[in-house]
């Protein structure tokens, strides 16, 4: 009898020290919602939570299936792949997560797409506007000062306060100065010590950033700018993300973050994912290498970090119905997920449009990137490379202003090696960005180095993009640093004693740079020549660089004079364009040429014509 008794107590006091199934608990869950009507009928759903992973999932909602739920080595995940058919009624989706005796049940939400407005892309008859959003305007002082980082605009490098709230103030300001698409600077939350004013350290890929407003007035802003007849182009970055990211101290797998979650600087060996000679240590140490030790470098190869990266990207256009995005560190990432992300958005939304910043000193580089080519081999998807070969010719030489250089052929032989690029029509053309040297210099003491480049840039083939405070003349060098060359626009502040958006805010030399800017993105709107045309052009003689674009019966003759002094051109070289028209009337000035006889073009100076009978 004893002795049974001693058993059952010890089988009551095992029984009772036993480890029992902890409460199931989610913390986490993204998307945090989804759409019926997608063409990609399957959704992953990241879900985080202590212990999640040795659950078990079941569903009971008509017309979603489960597909696959996948475990990773942290059991804080699960993945789970649900199948969502045509037939999908919108509506809270419950998802069923056992674990023992533990029962958990969460209502994922199934929307319904109501808003068909934006995502339209941009193409060759838009001018972007680039906006660093931390510089620009700060419409909201109470977002300034959050997570213990305090603005302080003395230090070039710290939060000076600019938000959603001060872009959407100023987006009339933009339309009146003919922009057509405007283009942000990453607005993702970047939670990291010091401010990342810059965005580019992103801690939260489904957050706006609070110093710059909410996901709702993000979506409103968006709204806003399309009811005023523009588009909008979000910045997102799926190279790296910030070292405060929520996911670095628990990542969801081990190969989640490159090089084994260790610091390893990159080599920026960019052009080792094309180069045939390039070693394997060399291209790894690129691919795999962090872009800095706060910048985490993601790798794209795991497929459930792949999926959700595309994902997010999906869901930003359908929240919030952006027209474009432009993609960061584009060379950096693993193709065949740069090739599949292309495809997969292209696939939802048909007239979008990505660029990816293809950071080459050649463009034979920038062009291996762009659709299927000899060059590429495989089809990497992209419809627009950046074309940083050329703004390195503008940004240098080609416009100086204070001798005879004859840089324009530069510009010639650049642009006539267009036969790499599958679409040189859809290239992205800068004369500067937020990551170099602005284009105006301090030293600048007339605008003809100005005009002659925006003439240029807004004139020949290509995607103009034109960063903020150029129409103004900021300046700011790299060697400065980043924080000179993304300075605040005066009169974005309340406490500014300069309010620069205005005319009267503006001296005399602005004013005459803003007005020539402002005609010329204008008068671009109306000429499908330009937005529209074939290019035609000749290779420069006596320092005169002239082309042409062709839409039609629609014809505008660019000439560019490089010398110091004035030159006499004789017209009938240009006939096989020319024929047919007696007359050309230059944009800027009104004057009319006439084409039988030669055409004297001033020093450093740019004609303009729209031809006519």
């Amino acid at each position: 009898m004893c002795k049974k008794i001693c058993i059952a107590l010890l089988y009551i006091v095992a029984v009772l020290a036993a480890p029992s199934a902890k409460a199931i608990s989610i913390t986490r869950v993204e998307p945090e919602n989804w759409w019926v009507g997608m063409k990609n009928h399957e959704l992953q759903v990241m879900v985080c939570g202590p212990g999640i992973g040795k659950s078990k999932l079941a569903i009971d909602y008509a017309g979603i299936t489960i597909k696959e739920v996948a475990k990773t080595d942290n059991p804080n995940y699960l993945f789970v792949y649900l199948t969502i058919s045509t037939k999908t009624k919108p509506g809270l989706v419950p998802l069923h997560f056992t674990n023992g005796s533990e029962k958990f049940t969460y209502n994922y939400p199934i929307k319904a797409r109501t808003d068909k407005s934006g995502a339209g892309g941009f193409n060759s008859a838009d001018v972007l506007y680039l906006i660093t959003p931390d510089r620009f305007a700060n419409g909201n002082p109470g977002n300034d000062n959050l997570d213990d980082v305090v603005t302080n605009r003395q230090n070039p490098n710290a939060r000076h306060g600019g938000d959603l709230q001060g872009l959407a103030s100023h987006l009339d300001y933009m339309k009146d100065l003919g922009i057509t698409t405007v283009w942000l600077n990453p607005v993702q939350e970047n939670k990291m010590r010091g401010g990342s004013y810059h965005g580019y350290a992103i801690t939260d890929f489904y957050k706006i950033d609070p110093r710059f407003g909410t996901n709702e007035e993000f979506r409103s802003l968006v709204k806003t700018t399309h009811e005023k007849g523009m588009k909008i182009v979000m910045d997102m970055v799926f190279n790296h993300c910030g070292s405060s990211h929520w996911w670095i101290t628990d990542p969801p797998s081990k190969d989640w973050i490159n090089n084994g979650g260790k610091y390893m600087q990159t080599n920026n060996a960019t052009v080792s994912v094309m180069d045939i000679h390039a070693s394997k240590s060399e291209k790894e140490t690129f691919l795999n290498g962090w872009f800095s030790r706060t910048m985490p470098d993601l790798n794209q190869r795991n497929r459930h970090l792949a999926t959700y990266l595309i994902q997010n990207s999906i869901w930003w256009i359908e929240y919030a119905r952006i027209d474009g995005i432009r993609q960061d560190t584009y060379s950096y990432m693993d193709f065949d997920f740069l090739a599949r992300w292309n495809r997969e958005v292209y696939a939802e939304y048909p007239n979008f449009n990505i660029t990816g910043e293809t950071w080459y000193n050649k463009s034979t580089s920038s062009a291996w990137w762009q659709k299927k080519t000899i060059l590429s081999k495989k089809d990497p998807g992209l419809k627009t490379p950046m074309d940083f070969s050329l703004t390195f010719i503008m940004q240098n030489d080609a416009f100086n202003g204070t001798v005879d250089n004859g840089y324009l052929k530069d510009i010639f032989e650049d642009i006539a090696q267009d036969f790499i690029y599958p679409d040189p029509y859809n290239v992205l053309i800068f004369l500067d960005n937020h990551d170099m040297s602005r284009f105006v210099r301090e030293e600048d003491t007339d605008l003809k180095r100005y005009k002659q480049g925006l003439a240029f840039l807004l004139t020949t083939r290509g995607i103009p993009e034109i960063y903020y405070g150029t129409e103004i003349l900021m300046t700011g060098t790299k060697k400065e640093g980043d924080g000179r060359i993304r300075k605040d626009f005066p009169g974005g502040w309340a406490a500014d004693t300069i309010n620069s958006f205005k005319k009267e805010g503006r001296t005399p030399m602005q004013n005459e740079a803003w007005d020539y800017m402002q005609k010329l993105l204008q008068w671009r709107k109306s000429s499908i020549a330009v937005t529209q045309g074939k290019l035609i052009h000749y290779a420069p003689k006596n320092d005169v660089y002239v082309y042409a674009r062709i839409k039609g019966s629609h014809t505008v003759l660019v000439m560019l004079n490089s010398s110091t002094t004035d030159q006499t051109v004789q017209m009938d070289r240009f006939t096989d364009i020319t024929a047919g028209y007696t007359h050309g009337r230059d944009v800027i000035s009104s004057a009319i040429l006439d084409l039988s006889k030669q055409v004297v073009i001033h020093a450093k100076g740019e004609y303009i014509l729209e031809l006519s009978n």
